[in-house]
């Protein structure tokens, strides 16, 4: 009710009396949709505060208010040297006025996310505070009464919609009678409990409430009331400060609750892949086995065989498929097997290392989005946050992965995002083993397929790949475009040359339609 009619009614009583006969001195904005105005008295300066956020329009009078020396802006020039001769409210609306001599008149229209400030110069607008609400450029001050039948009979008559016919009630008033039980009383027992409500509504107390889980002002005792006040000055300027506290406090706590639980997510996610990864290779101990079968079976392959068929041992001498380097000796191909092996265990003792470092990450955050949860005010939240390693300011968010990647058949595939993404897409984030494309003698995206231990590519996975490679590139309208296709180990980069670009050893080429 801090906008209401009936409030207003109340509040220009003490301004009033406080400002006729003072001077505006300065009229200015720092902030977007925050006007304030200097009132010089015979004493101190007098301040009004207008905060119009779309969110939250109230007034307020601080006791003081030092003018940031930059980001500040003169507004209603035509308002200084100006003195203040009468204060008024119009009837049964949310709006009043000060007015000045020379026929001068400050509007103060209080209609929340609509609310303004319009100078009118001999009754004609001279200049708005907010310039987006249309239907206030046409506005006329005489308009702005409002007139009410308060008769019984006109109550009577409309009895089944008294709210459209004391709309200057507004939806919390009519909230207090609906919780009063108002629609179950008789006609005349309604009647009583208007007449009963008006009395308060016009020599009030001044109350700060929650209700809903938000901080209100009210002039009637409902809700969780914290505060109540005799003064009307007094009970605005400590509601203005409640709300705006609350309000921040909502903000910033919402703010860092959806950080800390981006980041265990995130950490979650990244658990999860880490161990279907470390599973993965702990599954996969053909290298280990191909290797042992053939030092058990030395005497039986021939040099120069590609592929040998060996009893298995471990699987009960089932014939197992081995493929060869033709060039090198059955030992030496044991000993590539066994390298191979070996790099294998060193990756699932890093994988390990992760799953327990992302583990006390997760369990970290979970206990740290307990306490955050349990924050009720900005006093304990900053600190709380500052001692994250984060200020009250946004966060910088970290930068992002230098590819999109999607999925195919089980394997992943990185596609860069420019050029400058291409190089560390192929020259950091890629390994040997990875599998290369790009569209043929045009510019466009380096494309990656993640390679899987002991699995050769699928000729389909590749064929996605390429149609995704030729799709991010100049050819990406072309009915068929010529992609490389090499493993990541012979592609490389020459000092000096530009971002993307990269010499390739050695490559084939498969024709694919672009798609994305």
């Amino acid at each position: 009710m801090h906008n209401n009619h009936f409030f207003l009614r109340q509040l220009i009583v003490p301004l009033q009396k406080t400002l006729t006969g003072t001077v505006v001195s300065e009229c200015y904005s720092q902030n977007k949709d925050e006007l304030i105005i200097r009132f010089e008295t015979k004493g101190d300066p007098y301040f009004v505060k207008a905060s119009l956020l779309s969110s939250f329009s109230c007034l307020s009078f601080p006791e003081t208010f030092h003018r940031a020396r930059k980001n500040s802006a003169d507004l209603f020039g035509n308002l200084i040297g100006q003195r203040v001769a009468r204060i008024f409210v119009f009837e049964n609306e949310r709006s009043f006025a000060i007015a000045f001599g020379n026929n001068i008149t400050l509007l103060f229209k209080l209609h929340g996310n609509r609310s303004n400030i319009i100078l009118f110069k001999d009754d004609t607008i001279d200049e708005l505070f907010k310039n987006n609400i249309l239907e206030d450029e046409t506005l006329k001050l005489e308009q702005l009464h409002r007139s009410i039948d308060w008769s019984y009979e006109n109550f009577a008559q409309h009895q089944h919609d008294l709210p459209t016919v004391y709309f200057t009630f507004g939806k919390w008033v009519w909230r207090y009678l609906n919780e009063q039980g108002f629609n179950a009383k008789t006609l005349d027992e309604r009647w009583t409990a208007i007449q009963n409500l008006l009395q308060d509504l016009n020599d009030p107390s001044y109350y700060v409430t929650e209700a809903d889980g938000k901080i209100v002002f009210s002039l009637l005792a409902t809700g969780k009331i914290t505060k109540t006040f005799g003064d009307p000055i007094a009970a605005i300027n400590d509601f203005f400060l409640t709300y705006s506290q609350q309000d921040t406090l909502g903000r910033e706590k919402s703010s860092l609750l959806s950080t800390l639980k981006a980041k265990l997510q995130a950490t979650e996610n990244y658990y999860a892949k880490t161990r279907e990864k470390l599973e993965e290779l702990q599954g996969d101990n053909n290298y280990k086995t191909w290797a042992d079968l053939i030092m058990a079976h030395l005497h039986a392959i021939k040099p120069g065989t590609e592929r040998v068929t060996l009893p298995n041992f471990y699987q009960e001498n089932h014939p197992t498929e081995i493929k060869l380097k033709k060039d090198l000796s059955p030992q030496k191909n044991a000993e590539v097997f066994y390298k191979k092996s070996k790099k294998q265990q060193l990756e699932m003792q890093r994988l390990h290392e992760i799953l327990e470092q992302k583990r006390q990450e997760r369990e970290g955050l979970k206990q740290q989005l307990l306490e955050a949860e349990a924050l009720t005010t900005i006093k304990s939240l900053r600190p709380f946050a500052e001692g994250l390693g984060w200020s009250k300011e946004k966060e910088k968010q970290p930068k992002p992965l230098p590819y999109h990647e999607t999925e195919y058949h089980g394997y992943r595939i990185w596609v860069g995002r420019n050029a400058q993404a291409n190089d560390e897409l192929t020259l950091k984030y890629g390994y040997k083993e990875d599998l290369w494309l790009h569209a043929k003698d045009v510019a466009g995206s380096h494309v990656l397929i993640k390679h899987q231990a002991g699995k050769n590519f699928p000729k389909d996975v590749i064929e996605r790949a390429a149609q995704l490679a030729a799709y991010h590139s100049k050819r990406k309208t072309d009915t068929l475009c010529p992609v490389v296709v090499v493993p990541r180990k012979f592609v490389r980069k020459r000092k000096g040359d530009p971002a993307g670009a990269v010499v390739v050893d050695r490559e084939e080429v498969i024709m694919v339609e672009p798609r994305k």
